[in-house]
C-alpha cells in the first residue's frame, strides 16, 4: 500500500519513438535511464514507464515489442532507486507480469481493467492498480466522443471496476479520470471542475493533464512542449483533490506545488 499522506509527482518516461510530446527522446535505454535520473533529481517520487504511444489515432504495437522496450529500463531504475515508486503504463497482462517480475510497484492500465487477464495479474501479484477511464481505444477515442453526463459516466465506470476487485478482497486502487482519453475540451473541463466527485469515491486520484491538447485548445499553443504553464495551471486548480500528478515537466510542477502548498498553510 502506497502512503498518500503527501502529494506525489509522477514523472512520465516514454520509452517510445512516437509519443505525442517527447517521442524518440528516451527511446534508447541509455537515454531513458538518464531521464530517470533527471526525474528523481527534479523531485518526483514516482516514475511511470511506458513503451507504447497511446496518443490519439495511434496504432498498437505487440506486447513483445512493448516488453522489449521497457523491461530492462524498469529493472535498472529499481536497482538504482529502490525507494522510488515505478509503474508500468500498459494494458497488456503479459507486459504487466514481466514488469512485476523485475520490480515494478504499480500497474497503470489506461483501459481500466477491461481485460480479464489483467485482472488475474492484479489479483495474483496484489500490486496497486491505476484504473483509468478511456472511451474507446487510442486509435478511435477522439472520433467525436459523446457523453450524456461525463462525470456520472466516469464515476459509474469506477464504481463498477472497484466492485469487481473488492469481490476478491482487493482494494489497493488508484483512480484516473483520463484527461484527453476519449474526451472533448468541454468534457475535460467538466472533469477538472468536478474532481471532488471522484475523490469522494474514497480512493487516491491520479491526474494527467500534462501538455495535452485541451491546453492548446484554450491557449492556441500547438507545440506540446510549450504547454508547461497550462499544465501547471491545471494541476494547481485540481490540487485539493489529487494525490498523484502525472507530468512531463517535473521541475516546474514541483516548484509550483511547493509554493502553492506553502501559501495554503
Amino acid at each position: 500500500m502506497i502512503n498518500f499522506q503527501s502529494k506525489l509527482i509522477c514523472g512520465i518516461l516514454n520509452v517510445t519513438p512516437d509519443s505525442f510530446s517527447d517521442g524518440g527522446l528516451y527511446y534508447r535505454k541509455e537515454d531513458a535511464l538518464k531521464r530517470a535520473d533527471e526525474i528523481v533529481l527534479q523531485g518526483a517520487g514516482w516514475i511511470d514507464v511506458g513503451g507504447q504511444s497511446t496518443r490519439p489515432y495511434s496504432n498498437p504495437i505487440s506486447p513483445e515489442e512493448e516488453a522489449e522496450r521497457v523491461i530492462g529500463v524498469i529493472h535498472d531504475i529499481k536497482k538504482k532507486y529502490p525507494s522510488i515508486i515505478v509503474s508500468i503504463d500498459t494494458y497488456y497482462p503479459q507486459v504487466a507480469q514481466k514488469s512485476i517480475e523485475v520490480g515494478v510497484d504499480v500497474i497503470n492500465d489506461i483501459t481500466g481493467l477491461r481485460n480479464d487477464e489483467m485482472i488475474e495479474v492484479v489479483l495474483r501479484y496484489r500490486k496497486p492498480i491505476v484504473i483509468m477511464h478511456m472511451k474507446g481505444t487510442p486509435k478511435d477515442m477522439q472520433i467525436d466522443p459523446h457523453y450524456d453526463n461525463v462525470v456520472l459516466e466516469i464515476k459509474n465506470f469506477f464504481l463498477e471496476r472497484i466492485s469487481v476487485l473488492k469481490k476478491h478482497n482487493f482494494d489497493d486502487i488508484i483512480l484516473d479520470p483520463g484527461i484527453g482519453f476519449g474526451k472533448k475540451l468541454e468534457h475535460n473541463i467538466e472533469i477538472m471542475k468536478n474532481m471532488k466527485v471522484f475523490k469522494e469515491i474514497g480512493y487516491p486520484l491520479m491526474f494527467g493533464p500534462s501538455r495535452k491538447s485541451f491546453i492548446g485548445m484554450i491557449t492556441g499553443e500547438t507545440e506540446p512542449k510549450k504547454r508547461t504553464s497550462g499544465t501547471v495551471a491545471a494541476c494547481l486548480f485540481c490540487y485539493p483533490y489529487v494525490d498523484i500528478f502525472r507530468v512531463h515537466d517535473v521541475y516546474e510542477i514541483k516548484q509550483a506545488m511547493d509554493v502553492f502548498s506553502y501559501l495554503l498553510k
